[in-house]
């Protein structure tokens, strides 16, 4: 069985972003990088796999600079076999189809059985990536799942989140592309001796240029903050004393009872 996983390297969530100077993108200065929380779920649903499945082999795939091989390395270290990193100098000027006909690009003719991504990035947050690649490589495509059974003839029963807590259980036939939820498994911690391992794996890199078979169709015109909105009020008193506070505030405040 061929398995890929595919990640990307994002800012730590915690960090006070800033506007760059091309005003589209967040501008990238002192920064630390992580891999995307949704994509660890993905990477450990890989390693999980091919190591239910004899002989199976798992890639790992990483788009960026040579700054994104530190976080490929954990995906390593986690238990994929090999990584590949397509080299892009600016991949936040990557649209979903652009990055998705690039990994698309790249597993045509590779007959990966399976492939993971995580839902959804932190940074942009689309969630469009996974399906478009899946339909650019005519594979069916499960989404959001949070649990994964595979079994020996090649079927899959992928548990998708739904909306209100409901839950849709799907079945699918293998070769398929699963997007992971978060909750889906419990990512594992690297140790030491698989750290040491991971330095020793093949890391492939491959321009993006020699990828990219599809051209932009979005553009990202302006990024911007949210203007801040006023704070809320807290009453406290009597509960009759609140109830006539809050019908004049209604009134002076919304107009919906004047």
């Amino acid at each position: 069985m061929k398995i890929l996983v595919c990640i990307k390297q994002v800012p730590d969530m915690e960090a006070k972003f800033k506007i760059d100077a091309s005003g589209t993108w967040y501008d990238n200065t002192d920064l630390a990088w992580r891999m995307n929380e949704y994509d660890e779920y993905g990477v450990e649903q890989a390693v999980q796999l091919k190591e239910q499945v004899a002989e199976a082999d798992c890639t790992v795939l990483c788009i960026g600079t040579d700054r994104v091989k530190e976080t490929m390395k954990k995906a390593l270290a986690m238990g994929c076999d090999r990584g590949v990193h397509i080299d892009h100098a600016n991949p936040a000027t990557l649209e979903p189809y652009e990055i998705a006909g690039i990994i698309s690009s790249f597993a045509k003719d590779k007959d990966f059985d399976v492939i993971f991504t995580g839902m959804q990035s932190q940074d942009r947050g689309s969630a469009q990536v996974g399906v478009l690649t899946a339909e650019m490589l005519s594979l069916p495509s499960v989404s959001t799942i949070v649990d994964f059974a595979f079994s020996d003839d090649r079927v899959v029963k992928a548990k998708r989140e739904l909306e209100g807590g409901i839950k849709a259980l799907v079945t699918v036939t293998l070769p398929a592309l699963f997007t992971c939820q978060l909750g889906l498994n419990s990512p594992r911690y690297p140790t030491l001796p698989n750290i040491m391992k991971a330095k020793k794996k093949e890391l492939l890199t491959i321009p993006a240029s020699e990828l990219q078979a599809v051209e932009a169709r979005q553009e990202t015109i302006k990024a911007f903050v949210p203007e801040k909105k006023g704070g809320g009020l807290v009453l406290e008193g009597d509960v009759s004393e609140l109830a006539d506070k809050v019908i004049q505030l209604l009134k002076e405040k919304t107009g919906v009872l004047a």
